[in-house]
């Protein structure tokens, strides 16, 4: 085969293999804008229907018979703490979890079992968790139909997520800040304290907001462990104004939470109580928004301060 014969095959073979990937590209960014426009399309309409709701007394009002009258303030008031427990508890223990497996754990097979069933647990359905919740926090453990289950039963569902996103946050470090940090006398904690974890904190809020996202939603292991459908009161606050300024007695007091509210409401035939359960759902994407927003920030943030 002469040369200009094989510099014309390789170039119908490039040319070929361009055609394919261009293919590939289109096909992918139709498949992207069929999801983007249906989520567009759903939360326009939701906010069509619901954002005359949204005023002042909707906010501050508690749950009523009167569509009129009906409001979110307990709704929202729990799905806040329950957040807040759920971060608490999650967010610290996965990312020490995480630290421990990757930086001190041997490689060994019990490491190798510990990573197969943390990898499954992030895809064990939701209602699960609600039954071993009920089991163990609810009537084992005595917590009751409280705050604290239900943060305790969303840090659980979360866990896998942060534990497998630390990890892999941890290992996209380049081994030679290790090698560097030893090499000048620093100890595996301090490695880890004052380098691995500041270059892998913006991986890690990943995984935190896509933990965090998905509890804000979840109905099927609140419902499971006996949240209210109908409150018409709210928990002691969490700060007070007189020593010792904390309160935890808001912990074990019931909670209802934005996905139950609306889907009492969805379950009544009244069409004013679907434009309720539709302003508490744009309530509750714009909630999720926020709270993605600010953890998207903060990774902004931390990955513009950091020197390689």
């Amino acid at each position: 085969m002469s040369d200009p014969e094989r510099i014309r095959r390789i170039r119908e073979l490039i040319a070929r293999h361009k055609r394919w990937d261009m293919i590939f590209a289109l096909v992918g960014v139709l498949a992207l804008m069929i999801g983007v426009l249906t989520f567009v399309a759903l939360f326009a309409e939701m906010a069509w229907t619901g954002l005359a709701r949204l005023d002042w007394q909707f906010f501050t009002s508690f749950p009523s018979r009167r569509a009129s009258q009906a409001g979110i303030l307990s709704a929202w008031v729990g799905t806040s703490l329950v957040m807040l427990v759920t971060a608490f508890v999650a967010v610290p223990l996965g990312v020490a979890s995480g630290v421990y497996l990757e930086e001190y754990a041997r490689k060994n097979w019990i490491t190798d079992l510990i990573e197969i069933n943390i990898t499954n647990l992030a895809g064990v359905p939701s209602i699960i968790y609600g039954l071993l919740a009920l089991g163990l926090f609810v009537y084992e453990f005595g917590l009751g139909q409280s705050i604290l289950a239900a943060g305790l039963t969303l840090a659980l569902l979360i866990l896998p997520v942060v534990i497998v996103a630390t990890r892999e946050a941890i290992r996209s470090i380049p081994q030679t800040i290790r090698e560097g940090a030893y090499a000048l006398g620093a100890t595996q904690w301090q490695t880890v304290k004052d380098h691995i974890l500041p270059y892998s904190t913006p991986g890690i809020l990943t995984g935190v907001i896509i933990g965090m996202a998905r509890a804000i939603g979840e109905t099927a292991p609140i419902i499971t462990i006996g949240a209210l459908t109908f409150i018409a009161f709210l928990p002691r606050s969490p700060v007070e104004a007189e020593p010792p300024f904390l309160n935890f007695e808001w912990l074990m007091s019931p909670f209802t939470v934005m996905p139950i509210q609306m889907f009492n409401w969805t379950s009544r035939p009244e069409a004013a109580f679907q434009v309720n359960a539709a302003a508490a759902g744009f309530v509750l994407v714009l909630m999720t928004l926020g709270m993605n927003g600010l953890a998207i920030y903060i990774r902004y943030r931390l990955r513009k301060n950091l020197k390689w």
